[in-house]
């Protein structure tokens, strides 16, 4: 065996300690990145399910491509004459087919199951969904009370003005 300096041990033990800080501080800063990945992935992956854009049809309209698939809330009235209604038997639901109409533009909207009683032609309505293609498939269907203290604006004209129009005035 050869003979060791206490000069070279204590400068092995040094050695070994700072190894040891070194992996404590890397696991620290290793642990904390991870936590901190996780929390944001769950963070943006719940919270995106939550924002939806809240737009009328004439907006949304001139543009279908750049609304699809996107949460929305889709403003407008029940164009008069189009509520189409049908008993889906296999899933045991009434399904809805009307346009929706705003300003003159107008969307085929699709919603399966029950429906507002303030839900009739004419009435203001705000449905929320998605847009496939040129349709809007609706997970619910909002319908706006008519007040008897207001006057009677809306579904008279069909038109009410979204951020689009204000910004045009």
């Amino acid at each position: 065996m050869l003979p060791v300096s206490p000069e070279a041990t204590e400068a092995t033990m040094e050695t070994v300690r700072k190894g040891r800080v070194m992996k404590k501080l890397l696991f620290g800063v290793a642990s904390v990145v991870a936590i901190g990945g996780v929390l944001g992935y769950v963070l943006v992956s719940t919270a995106s399910n939550a924002f939806q854009y809240y737009k009328h049809v004439d907006e949304v309209v001139p543009s279908l491509m750049q609304w699809q698939k996107k949460p929305l809330e889709l403003h407008g009235f029940v164009l008069p004459g189009s509520i189409k209604k049908r008993l889906d038997r296999e899933h045991q639901r009434l399904e809805y087919r009307f346009t929706e109409t705003n300003c003159g533009k107008q969307i085929e909207v699709f919603y399966a199951g029950t429906v507002p009683d303030t839900f009739k032609d004419g009435a203001e309505v705000v449905v929320k969904g998605k847009l496939d293609g040129a349709n809007f498939n609706a997970t619910e269907i909002m319908a706006k009370c008519p007040s008897k203290y207001q006057a009677t604006v809306g579904p008279s004209t069909m038109c009410s003005q979204g951020d689009a129009q204000k910004k045009a005035m």
